[in-house]
């Protein structure tokens, strides 16, 4: 992986398409992403993130302080994205229109319509890994 390019606050969907967790099922999800405390059981360690972050800052030729960039999920642990495969993260801005503040608030309510059973996960995960500034 290299020469990533983030365009439009999206990451390149050849270094980051996106991945899951395989035994997340829409049979499944109020023992799993829709239980309390589930990211927070999942969420890899910052002695594993840390490292991950500045490395693929310098694959997608990020500039700046690591500080102002999230190492995001594309899709996230709350939809059953993977905590750790390195297709499902990037180093988000953190601010700006497409920043991960915004971003957080669609995963969110993405979130809210699975668990509430008014979106299938599987459309869901779909639609915020292809493009999720249109996600919600």
């Amino acid at each position: 992986m290299s020469g990533c390019v983030s365009r439009d606050g999206l990451p390149d969907p050849r270094c980051t398409p996106g991945a899951t967790v395989p035994g997340i099922t829409q049979a499944n999800l109020h023992t799993t992403i829709c239980r309390s405390g589930y990211t927070r059981d999942i969420r890899p360690p910052v002695s594993f993130t840390a490292p991950l972050k500045r490395a693929l800052m310098k694959v997608y030729g990020s500039t700046g302080s690591p500080l102002t960039y999230e190492l995001d999920h594309l899709i996230p642990l709350e939809l059953g994205g993977s905590p750790t495969a390195t297709a499902n993260l990037w180093p988000e801005p953190l601010s700006g229109v497409t920043g991960a503040t915004v971003k957080d608030s669609i995963e969110s309510q993405l979130h809210r319509t699975v668990c509430q059973g008014r979106e299938p996960l599987a459309v869901a995960q779909r639609a915020i890994a292809t493009n999720w500034t249109t996600a919600h």
